[in-house]
C-alpha cells in the first residue's frame, strides 16, 4: 500500500455497579422496558443527579491499571446534542478535566511490543435505547430508557495503531484488564464493552494525518477488524481516484461487511460543553488513590510472568491460562492441592477446556469438576492407581456426574493393574500368539514394539500399568 493507516479507538465500558451513576435505579440487564427509571434518569425538570461513589472508585481502578495519572480535581460537564433516546437533551460526561489522563498499554503483535497511548478515561452516563419494529410495513420505533444513566467509562486511545491487528490486540488487552479489575462484565453482545474506531489514511512517509471516519458502536472483535479493513479499502479507493475523504460517522453492517454513512461528524466544540451546575467537582485524595491501588488484583501481565518464573510454565501455557481471571484462579487452586504445575496446566488446557467447549461453551465458574476433584484425580494417576488413559475416562464421568474420582474408579473397577505376575502372564500370551512378529522384532524391526504394547494393553482392557508393561515386555523380547 502507498497509504499508512492511522487508528484511534474510543471504548465504552459499562460498569458493574448495582445502581446507575446519578440515581438509585437498577442497572440489571434484560428488565421490562422502562421499568428501571426515575425522574433523574428520565430527565424530568427539577430532578437532581447524585454521583455514585463506586463509579469514581472503578474509574480510579481503570486509570491505575492502564498507567494513567489520576486527576484529583475533576469536573462533570454537559455535552449538548439531541438524540431521541437522550431524555435531557444533553449527556452528563467529562470534558477538559477527566478523571484519568496520559496512560498507556503495551501490546504484542507478531513478536514485537508496541506502546499505545491512552489520552483519557472519563466517566459519563449512557443514553437509552431505540427499539425498532421488526414488522413489515411498520415504521414505528419505541424508546427503552432502562439504560439511560447507566455508568460508563469512555477510554480514549491516542491514534497510535497502524493496523487492524494492532487495534484488536489493544482491545483484547483492555477487555481482559477491565474484567480482571471486576469493573465490567465484558459482555460484548449486551453492549457492556463496545468500541468506536477512528480510521484515516496518510501517504507512507507523511506525518500529517488524513481525514478520519468514525466507525460507531461495534461490539465484536471480529466485526471491528472487518470494519477497519473495509474502511481502509474504501478510503484508499477515494484517494486513488483523486477524491477527498469526508469526516463523518459511519455504521458497520455485519451482513454485508461494509460501512455506510450515518451522519456528518461533529467537532467537540459543536457539543457546547460546559460544567454541569448540578454537580460539584470530584475531589480525590492521595489516601483514596492509594487505598484503591492497594486493592488492585494481580493483572494478567504480572500473573503470566509469575506463572513462567515461579511455576516454570512455558510462555504458551501461561498466556492461555491468564486469558480469564476465573481460569487462572481455577489453575492456581488446583496447583495448591496438586503442586505439579505443568501437569495441571496440561489438564486444564486439555480435558477441562474441551469439556467446557463441548458443553455449549460453559464458563469455568460452572465447571462440575472443581479444583479439588481434579487434584484428587491427578493424585490417583500419580500413585499409579489408574493410567493416564483411564484418568481421561474417569474425568468425563466426573464431569457428567460430579462424583469423586475414587468412587468412579471403585464403581467401575478401573484400578490399574501393577501386579507383575498378572502382567507377565498377559505378555507371555501375546508373544505366544504372535510368533512371526516376535521373530521380526528380534530381527531388527523394532517398530513392532508398539504393536506388542497395544496388544498387552488390550488384553488388560487398558488397566495394565504402561510403565510396567514396557519394562517387562522389553526384557521378554530381548531375552
Amino acid at each position: 500500500m502507498k497509504y499508512q493507516v492511522v487508528i484511534g479507538l474510543e471504548v465504552h465500558t459499562q460498569l458493574t455497579t448495582n445502581t446507575k451513576i446519578f440515581c438509585g435505579c437498577s442497572t440489571r440487564f434484560g428488565a421490562e422496558p422502562n421499568s428501571q427509571t426515575c425522574p433523574v434518569c428520565l430527565g424530568f425538570p427539577g430532578a437532581l443527579p447524585v454521583l455514585n461513589q463506586q463509579v469514581v472508585e472503578y474509574a480510579i481502578r481503570a486509570g491505575l491499571a492502564t498507567n494513567c495519572s489520576i486527576t484529583q480535581r475533576n469536573v462533570f460537564a454537559r455535552k449538548n446534542y439531541f438524540y431521541p433516546d437522550l431524555p435531557k437533551g444533553y449527556q452528563i460526561s467529562q470534558f477538559d478535566l477527566p478523571i484519568c489522563q496520559h496512560g498507556h498499554l503495551d501490546i504484542e503483535v507478531e513478536g514485537e511490543t508496541k506502546r499505545i497511548g491512552i489520552t483519557r478515561i472519563h466517566m459519563e452516563e449512557d443514553a437509552g435505547k431505540l427499539v425498532h419494529a421488526d414488522i413489515p410495513g411498520v415504521d414505528d420505533s419505541c424508546v427503552d430508557l432502562n439504560r439511560a444513566c447507566t455508568p460508563l467509562l469512555e477510554i480514549v486511545s491516542e491514534p497510535d495503531m497502524r493496523s487492524p491487528d494492532e487495534a484488536i490486540a489493544y482491545l483484547k488487552k483492555l477487555h481482559q484488564i477491565v474484567m480482571y479489575l471486576g469493573i465490567c462484565d465484558g459482555n460484548l453482545e449486551e453492549g457492556s464493552f463496545r468500541c468506536d474506531a477512528n480510521v484515516s489514511l496518510m501517504p507512507v512517509g507523511s506525518t500529517v494525518f488524513g481525514t478520519r471516519a468514525e466507525l460507531k458502536n461495534i461490539n465484536s472483535f471480529k466485526f471491528i477488524k472487518q470494519a477497519i479493513e473495509y474502511e481502509i479499502e474504501r478510503q484508499a479507493e477515494i484517494l486513488d481516484d483523486g477524491g477527498k475523504v469526508v469526516q463523518e460517522t459511519r455504521l458497520f453492517d455485519p451482513n454485508t461487511g461494509t460501512t455506510r454513512s450515518m451522519r456528518g461528524k461533529e467537532e467537540a466544540h459543536d457539543y457546547r460543553y460546559f460544567p454541569d451546575p448540578d454537580l460539584v467537582p470530584v475531589i480525590i485524595s492521595d489516601d483514596w488513590i492509594e487505598n484503591v491501588r492497594g486493592g488492585l488484583p494481580e493483572l494478567p501481565e504480572a500473573k503470566r510472568a509469575r506463572f513462567m518464573s515461579d511455576l516454570g510454565l512455558p510462555e504458551y501455557d501461561a498466556e492461555v491460562l491468564v486469558a480469564s481471571r476465573e481460569l487462572a484462579q481455577y489453575f492456581e487452586d488446583t496447583v495448591a492441592l496438586f503442586p505439579q504445575a505443568k501437569t495441571v496446566s496440561n489438564w486444564v488446557m486439555g480435558e477441562v477446556t474441551r469439556a467446557l467447549n463441548d458443553d455449549n461453551n460453559r464458563s469455568i465458574a460452572e465447571c462440575p469438576v472443581t479444583p479439588a476433584l481434579l487434584a484428587d484425580l491427578l493424585k490417583l494417576m500419580e500413585k499409579g492407581t489408574i493410567s493416564g488413559k483411564i484418568a481421561k475416562t474417569v474425568f468425563d464421568e466426573m464431569y457428567k456426574t460430579g462424583k469423586a474420582p475414587e468412587k468412579i474408579v471403585e464403581e467401575k473397577g478401573l484400578v490399574q493393574v501393577s501386579d507383575t505376575g498378572a502382567i507377565e502372564a498377559m505378555i507371555d500370551e501375546v508373544l505366544e500368539k504372535n510368533p512371526g512378529q516376535v521373530a521380526e522384532y528380534r530381527g531388527g524391526k523394532e517398530t513392532l514394539f508398539g504393536f506388542f504394547v497395544g496388544q498387552v494393553m488390550r488384553a488388560s482392557k487398558g488397566k495394565a500399568n504402561p510403565a510396567v508393561v514396557n519394562e517387562m515386555l522389553l526384557k521378554k523380547l530381548q531375552g
